[in-house]
């Protein structure tokens, strides 16, 4: 299943599922259906049974006559993973980064979520913004110590997200939050395409374009900690809740890497698409 929050008319937000480029409310199939994504997620296996049972026929809203709001309305905790594909390794190696041994974690605070099709600011305080396309999981199933082995059943799904970075802010101090968490620079979606439905995540095609110019092309089977290990060594140190959001790393490309730099400015447009997810796109916007 593909779960989503929409909007009809700039109307409320709503949950629902994707199907067969349609927008059908969660409440239109079954009554008592949660009205925020996380208490459904927390709720799925009992709720899945029932809405696959659902008559979807004659339901639902075309896609072209919705919002497609953040899956998500909301998260205690966005974790995020740097320097996680080697060819990016290469790319930090020439700014001088260190590289890491070990998973490098780093929070990317709830604040910076946005929709699928949102703006992403310019911050009024730098010209330096970068993309990061990468492969979102989020926790269905919590839990501490979670073994890679177990991993996967704690999983409720995956999305396409952008890490998007302001690099000064970034590298000002040595931790990364302040630079990973500027208002709307979290876009995931389009939907959360449920664990059952993806399959192994290790395996898709993954890129970004600016202005339809290819940037990052690569696949997830390229990850060097993959998805179970990151849950492995998250756990070890948190609980992990559902609605909880997993940036699992960006490919090699970014704009900091070029020669000059190519930071994004505004008007700008970027693209970040995974096979079997679908797309985001986002455009830069000044800072109001």
């Amino acid at each position: 299943m593909r779960l989503i929050r929409f909007s009809r008319n700039d109307g409320p937000a709503q949950l629902g599922l994707l199907i067969d480029d349609k927008a059908v409310a969660l409440a239109d199939l079954v009554s008592d259906a949660p009205a925020d994504a996380r208490s459904a997620i927390a709720g799925w296996d009992a709720l899945a049974p029932r809405l696959a049972a659902a008559d979807a026929s004659g339901k639902g809203t075309p896609l072209a006559e919705v919002k497609l709001l953040s899956p998500l309305d909301g998260t205690e905790k966005m974790m995020a993973i740097g320097l996680n594909y080697a060819d990016h390794i290469e790319e930090a190696r020439g700014e001088g980064l260190t590289i890491p041994t070990e998973q490098v974690w780093f929070s990317k605070q709830a604040n910076s979520l946005a929709g699928p099709f949102d703006g992403i600011e310019l911050p009024k305080v730098s010209d330096k913004l970068d993309y990061e396309v990468e492969l979102v999981a989020i926790i269905g199933k919590g839990g501490r110590h979670i073994s890679a082995a177990d991993a996967p059943a704690h999983i409720f799904g995956y999305a396409v997200g952008n890490d998007v970075s302001v690099r000064d802010w970034q590298t000002k101090t040595p931790q990364w939050v302040l630079g990973k968490s500027f208002d709307t620079h979290g876009p995931i979606g389009p939907a959360i395409v449920t664990a059952d439905e993806l399959g192994d995540p290790h395996g898709l095609s993954i890129k970004s374009f600016v202005n339809g110019e290819l940037r990052q092309n690569s696949n997830t089977k390229h990850l060097v900690f993959n998805v179970w290990k990151q849950i492995e060594e998250l756990s070890k140190v948190m609980t992990l809740k559902p609605g909880d959001v997993i940036f699992t790393g960006t490919p090699g490309g970014v704009g900091l890497a070029f020669r000059p730099p190519r930071f994004l400015k505004v008007g700008d447009v970027v693209r970040c698409e995974i096979d079997k997810l679908g797309a985001i796109e986002n455009t830069v916007v000044a800072e109001a």
